[in-house]
């Protein structure tokens, strides 16, 4: 075995993130007419979110439901802008979807409309 000579600097152990190997591709959606008919935006406070890749959970199973055209979320922030049609969901709808995004065993987020 190899002994680092004397003074010889060792290199640190490079910490282990969580997140190391966590990737996820954006869900690309194109809003059908019915969905863009009326369009309003609200504002969600989205707790538990550690990286981008939480953030693009959270944007993707937002944007998979009907009636969602967009969101923007910011992990660093906590906060997400959905754009929606009112008249297929309502604001509260949202909760259970920023919940379920998390339903993984390693994940958690909760969210309140602002």
């Amino acid at each position: 075995m190899d002994r680092p000579l004397v003074g010889e600097r060792i290199p640190a152990a490079t910490p282990v993130s969580e997140h190391r190997n966590c990737h996820l591709d954006p869900v690309h959606k194109t809003p059908a007419q019915e969905e863009l008919a009326t369009v309003t935006d609200t504002v969600l406070r989205v707790s538990g979110m550690g990286c981008p890749t939480c953030a693009m959970r959270v944007r993707n199973a937002l944007v998979s439901q009907t009636g969602v055209i967009d969101a923007q979320v910011d992990h660093v922030g906590g906060r997400a802008r959905v754009s929606y049609n009112p008249h297929m969901l309502a604001p509260q709808d949202l909760l259970p979807l920023v919940e379920a995004a998390g339903n993984d065993g390693r994940h958690t987020y909760r969210a309140v409309l602002i």
